[in-house]
């Protein structure tokens, strides 16, 4: 899939990694602190990582926001079948992940 949309270099990887099912690399670009919310609820980051890599993938990407670090696409999961959804991307002074939100979008 084309990622070139995905202006903010940092979220750009991470999405990358996330469509190829590279644990490794997706996890790198994290905080040891890093925290995940999806649909506003916390979720343990490293177990969701490990559960969802290769098992969910955008099919699209529709926009971006926040000079990238939001995207925006049509989602596919094994377990819960194709919808819309955002990643949105926080970043810290070190220009690593510190904060994943994640859920459906409208």
């Amino acid at each position: 899939m084309e990622l070139s949309s995905i202006k903010n270099t940092i979220a750009r990887q991470a999405i990358d990694a996330w469509q190829n099912g590279n644990i490794d690399a997706w996890n790198s670009l994290f905080t040891k602190e890093a925290k995940l919310y999806d649909d506003g609820n916390p979720r343990d980051l490293q177990k969701f990582s490990r559960e969802c890599i290769g098992h969910e993938r955008f099919i699209s990407i529709d926009k971006t926001e926040d000079n990238g670090l939001h995207v925006y696409g049509k989602f596919h999961s094994d377990t819960w079948g194709d919808f819309k959804t955002y990643f949105k991307f926080y970043l810290d002074s070190d220009n690593r992940i510190s904060r994943l939100e994640i859920g459906q979008a409208n």
